[in-house]
């Protein structure tokens, strides 16, 4: 649940009015189709994209986790959806509500031979508060814990150590490492939000406290 300080509150309803209606995370009521994606049992090479690889990650929002990766060279893409859960093609409407045990999180694909895991990981810690457990910043439940879920023994290792780093670093974490299980892509128009609508995404960004935060944990 958000919680909006009352000035606050009366930036977003002028927000919301300004630019039509919108839920309480600032997206468009439309409802839209998956553009063609399909849900994918994530798995470690993708020999149809020419050896590039995947990886998972659950930050809380997901359209604040896209960002940071879109701008490493050797990532070719990052999807916006809905993992770890008990129900076959689950909405967002759904999995917002805590009903499906999925959480939001990003497939990232990218080419090992340009980054590696090791600096995916570094990314993903540096962008969430892993001493949070089941709520990201202003976003509460199970729905947004925070998560790292490989696709091969390696990745689980490599996820292990770097928890282990974070524990020396921060003390207790709630971060869960799992096996990765089918990843739903979310509605189109989450799909790089932070680009198709820059102000709503600045202003949800601000007023959940998620700089702040990060800030406060780790630095510049």
């Amino acid at each position: 649940m958000k919680i909006f300080k009352p000035a606050v509150a009366l930036v977003f309803f002028g927000v919301a009015f300004f630019f039509g209606p919108v839920d309480s995370r600032g997206q468009d009521h439309e409802k839209t189709g998956r553009g063609g994606q399909e849900a994918t049992m994530t798995q470690g090479k993708d020999e149809n994209r020419g050896g590039l690889e995947r990886a998972v990650f659950a930050g809380g929002c997901f359209w604040c986790m896209e960002p940071p990766y879109d701008k490493l060279d050797g990532v070719a893409s990052t999807t916006s959806g809905y993992i770890g859960g008990h129900k076959d093609n689950p909405t967002y409407e759904e999995v917002s509500a805590g009903i499906t045990g999925h959480t939001e999180a990003v497939e990232i694909v990218y080419d090992p031979e340009k980054i590696g895991y090791e600096k995916l990981l570094e990314v993903f810690w540096r962008n969430i508060d892993p001493q949070a457990k089941d709520r990201q910043f202003c976003d509460s439940g199970t729905q947004y814990r925070s998560a790292i879920f490989y696709v091969d023994d390696g990745q689980k290792k490599q996820a292990e150590d770097s928890r282990k780093e974070m524990e020396k670093r921060l003390g207790r974490i709630h971060t869960e490492i799992a096996p990765a299980s089918t990843f739903y892509p979310a509605e189109d128009y989450h799909q790089d939000y932070y680009r198709k609508n820059p102000l709503r995404y600045k202003f949800y960004r601000a007023s959940c406290g998620r700089d702040r935060r990060l800030k406060e944990l780790w630095g510049e």
